[in-house]
């Protein structure tokens, strides 16, 4: 295990708005990265703060007639109390308006200064009349001088990804008052980011960047190097330039820095070493961050670092954007949620888990897909990994003479956990890549086949052996309580609750290699609920209504027709048989295993007229995999195979060609 301290930030919230779900993929996923690291004995430091300068935060105070302090005070409360409800835990969480963040702000331009590394130069602004402001890129919309994309901001096109001045933007209008601006000169600070060419180009092959940003940023390069410009005119809320009256540093110079400035005083509160942390010593340095600010983590804050003296990051970790159902985020779809809203419905759990399944070490977008959010937590994390727990700890409980108590491992389970030990690398090292969704993985199968044990040991037909019964509960809590380590990171309350029931200290990584036998545990209690799709469609309902969405009303014409949102909770997927059986009992029901790549299911299909049990192995169908689970016959169904019936035969929808299972039909 590497000795140095391990220094991990996530980008800082505005403090101009609520966290939503979007947010949430960085801080989760920050949060699990976190965990792992300090569950396996390594120094870990998590450091974040609130974004807190720049024109939209002082606009905002003059509309409500208040101050941009009230503002900033009211969302740093709000945004630790989301925070802290889903379970992600900074060491210290800060503020960029701080007296910390002004003087390394200060220093890290002063020291450039020295360098030779800013300029000043005169700069054509965009400024209202009206408003008597030069205004921010972001107040600034117009045509993307580009692509011509309509409605874009004054510094980047969302359309075509490209980056420009707000005056090269055409037919520009103020987002303030939507009057045209006029162009004015103003004297302004640049930053000399071309002196540092090199600099980058030996960070990008330093093994920092996941291959998507490299080739970003190598783009990026190509065009050439620009001056940044770090300056803003007032009137602006931040920090002010040394030696100027009316001239403000750019937030994205301060904001970054807030890094720092959480670090240090963090250091003041503790007695730390600041200097060891990110100025003299060997602390590794992690971001996080999302794709839309890759430009600023790479072009501008690694040479900020570098030319004032202070560590360069070890890695940046870019995640992509969150979309709902395979959307852009919505106000008026009801999808743009706030943490609140999900919180005041929902166990936080449930989404850490969810985006824990998905994550993985790339800058895709991941997609909440509201059906199979329910159908993946019900399935894996209620009915495979607390089931398993609630069968084997309960059988314990109930049978009087056991006393609780668990003790040697029985021959047939040995072989199983010995399996489960030496899992723990490669588990531990997708948690190290972020690679979250293979972890998640890897741990389902490993759960699958503590159910399949239970399943064929029958401990609860084992009365008149009660030894041999306690040798087969032993081993199913071993693996159930492996399995909780696992997911530590991830569902840390869960864990919790585990460790409690099975009277056991805050499991550690190394205990992984540990067997837990003469012991006795205590008293099961609920470690999770189901959860159904009515509870993430009041989610939306309340979402749309903060967002004063009024329903439509349907006319006759649509009567009978269904909204694209709700197609698009369908999840179809293909299926390989793997194994077909007859129904007792009934002629028109057979009995399913099937194959979706990275699990195996039961289905009960009324098909048993059209098709003999051996013709069905081999096929590949397609099945809608997120239907709730349906007993049948005494049989528990999980999805429905898909046929046609033209009234006398019924024939499978299957795949034209090879097609491997488990992929999403669409």
């Amino acid at each position: 295990m590497p000795s140095q301290t391990m220094i991990v930030t996530s980008a800082l919230p505005y403090a101009n708005g609520s966290i939503h779900l979007g947010h949430l993929i960085e801080y989760i996923q920050t949060d699990i990265f976190v965990r792992f690291q300090k569950m396996t004995g390594r120094k870990c430091l998590f450091f974040c703060a609130d974004d807190t300068h720049g024109a939209p935060i002082m606009i905002r105070a003059k509309s409500e007639g208040t101050t941009p302090e009230k503002i900033i005070e009211r969302y740093h409360r709000e945004h630790q109390r989301d925070f802290d409800d889903f379970h992600i835990k900074f060491d210290n969480y800060h503020s960029t308006n701080s007296e910390e963040n002004r003087l390394l702000s200060e220093e890290i331009f002063l020291k450039l200064k020295k360098a030779g590394h800013i300029t000043t130069k005169d700069v054509e602004q965009a400024y209202c009349e009206h408003d008597k402001m030069f205004l921010p890129d972001r107040f600034v919309r117009g045509v993307c001088p580009k692509c011509g994309a309509e409605d874009q901001y004054g510094d980047v096109c969302e359309a075509c990804g490209s980056h420009y001045s707000s005056t090269e933007l055409k037919n520009p209008r103020c987002s303030i008052c939507g009057a045209k601006p006029v162009r004015k000169v103003s004297g302004h600070y640049f930053f000399r980011v071309s002196a540092f060419e090199e600099t980058l180009k030996k960070f990008v092959g330093s093994g920092a960047l996941q291959p998507e940003v490299k080739n970003f940023l190598a783009t990026w390069m190509k065009e050439g190097l620009r001056d940044w410009d770090i300056s803003r005119d007032g009137p602006y809320f931040g920090f002010k330039i040394p030696g100027e009256e009316n001239k403000y540093f750019y937030v994205w110079l301060d904001a970054p820095v807030g890094y720092i400035a959480s670090a240090k005083n963090w250091a003041g509160k503790t007695g730390a070493d600041f200097d060891q942390l990110w100025r003299l010593g060997g602390a590794e340095i992690h971001h996080f961050i999302g794709k839309d600010i890759v430009y600023f983590h790479t072009l501008f804050w690694i040479p900020m670092l570098e030319g004032s003296g202070f560590k360069l990051p070890h890695k940046i970790h870019v995640h992509g954007f969150l979309t709902v159902n395979g959307e852009k985020m919505s106000k008026t779809k009801g999808t743009f949620i706030n943490a609140r809203t999900y919180l005041d419905q929902l166990d936080p759990e449930y989404l850490r888990y969810y985006y824990a399944s998905k994550l993985k070490n790339s800058v895709d977008d991941l997609d909440l897909s509201f059906s199979d959010f329910v159908f993946r937590v019900n399935a894996e994390l209620v009915n495979k990994v607390a089931n398993l727990g609630s069968r084997v700890i309960s059988i314990l409980n109930k049978n009087k003479g056991l006393e609780n108590r668990i003790e040697h491992i029985h021959e047939s389970g040995r072989q199983m956990i010995i399996d489960m030990h030496k899992a723990a690398d490669g588990i531990a090292a997708d948690y190290d890549a972020c690679d979250f969704n293979l972890a998640i993985k890897k741990i389902m199968r490993l759960t699958d086949k503590a159910n399949v044990y239970i399943d064929q040991s029958k401990p609860w037909e084992l009365k008149n052996d009660p030894e041999r019964m306690r040798e087969v509960l032993s081993a199913g809590i071993n693996a159930f309580r492996l399995i909780t380590l696992y997911l530590k990171p991830v569902v840390p309350r869960f864990a919790e609750k585990v460790e409690r029931i099975l009277k056991i200290k805050p499991l550690k990584w190394d205990d992984s290699q540990e067997w837990m036998t003469h012991h006795t545990i205590g008293k099961f209690e609920r470690l999770v609920d189901r959860i159904d799709i009515e509870s993430t469609e009041k989610i939306v309902e309340i979402t749309r209504k903060q967002a004063g969405v009024k329903e439509k009303t349907r006319s006759k014409e649509d009567e009978g027709l269904i909204e694209f949102e709700d197609f698009t909770k369908i999840k179809l997927m293909t299926a390989k048989v793997i194994e077909a059986s007859k129904v007792e009992k009934a002629d028109k029901l057979l009995k399913l295993t099937v194959d979706l790549g990275d699990e195996r299911r039961t289905l009960v299909a009324g098909i048993a007229k059209d098709y003999e049990p051996d013709e069905m192995i081999g096929k590949t169908v397609v099945i809608v995999s997120n239907l709730k689970p349906r007993k049948i016959m005494g049989i528990e169904s999980n999805g429905m195979a898909l046929a046609v019936n033209d009234g006398n035969t019924l024939k499978l929808i299957e795949p034209d060609g090879d097609v491997a299972p488990g992929l999403k039909v669409s």
